[in-house]
């Protein structure tokens, strides 16, 4: 088994809102990794003492904890239960009504002996290579769709209709994409955020297959450093097609903070 991880901010000046991060048991085959990217909030008030930093390594760290722990919980409750225990541990201080609480994207993924189960909800990605060698990416896309038929995004988010993040409500959890496969049909995962994606959905470097040879050649830092090479070679490009993270209003970013995970199996 190899696990490899990085994760770099888009400006050094600030902290960095990716939380990436894997639990591997003493003994067995088994593990779990947690993959999330915070979402920026606008310059003001976004009701939460806290920031997005805070809220993404809370929110994370109850997920990996319970996704490898609680076996008999579905990733779907894991979910749950961890944006219920981060609500809890900020609700006296902060406003969780506030439509630009802290946020987040989430990728989750568990193995044992017998499967392997994940979830997705918003932008983030997580590809599954196959015993075979074919490379599947699992999409919740209902950010792009809704982009494509030109709709704004703001009324949107976490709205009947629209898109969906992590944030204070743990029926969000019910809406994130998930599946299972047998864990001998799958040779490694690998998740990302949408600053590391950038290398596949905005410079157009390669494919999915292509991104996870790299992530397999030369680490998810080597990956995250071709996205940071690309996007000093055509600043341009990166902030006009660097999609706002998770539906964000406003124009994109010349540097995202970026995340990626490379578990071979």
């Amino acid at each position: 088994m190899r696990i490899e991880l990085a994760t770099a901010p888009g400006d050094p000046q600030r902290p960095n809102e990716d939380y990436a991060s894997v639990a591997l048991p003493a003994s067995g085959q088994g593990g779990a990794l947690v993959l999330l990217d915070g979402v920026t909030p606008p310059e003001g008030d976004d009701g939460c003492v806290h920031g997005v930093p805070w809220f993404t390594a809370r929110l994370g760290g109850a997920v990996l904890e319970l996704s490898g722990s609680r076996r008999d919980m579905s990733l779907t409750a894991c979910l749950a239960a961890a944006i219920e225990r981060t609500a809890d541990a900020h609700c006296q201080a902060c406003d969780l009504s506030h439509v630009r609480t802290p946020q987040a994207t989430v990728v989750a993924a568990r193995w044992d002996d017998d499967r392997v189960e994940y979830l997705v909800l918003s932008d983030s990605v997580l590809l599954i290579e196959g015993a075979d060698g074919t490379v599947t990416p699992v999409l919740d896309d209902r950010i792009e769709r809704l982009r494509a038929a030109g709709h704004q995004l703001a009324p949107l988010r976490n709205a009947p209709g629209g898109f969906f993040t992590a944030a204070a409500d743990p029926a969000v959890a019910d809406r994130a994409v998930t599946g299972s496969a047998p864990r001998a049909e799958v040779r490694a995962l690998a998740a990302l955020t949408d600053g590391a994606t950038r290398w596949v959905e905005v410079f157009r470097e390669g494919d999915w297959t292509e991104a996870l040879a790299v992530l397999r050649k030369d680490g998810p830092q080597g990956l995250i450093d071709r996205v940071r090479a690309a996007e000093d070679a055509d600043p341009e490009l990166a902030g006009e097609l660097g999609a706002p993270p998770s539906g964000r209003a406003g124009g994109g970013k010349v540097h995202d903070d970026a995340a990626a995970i490379l578990a071979e199996l």
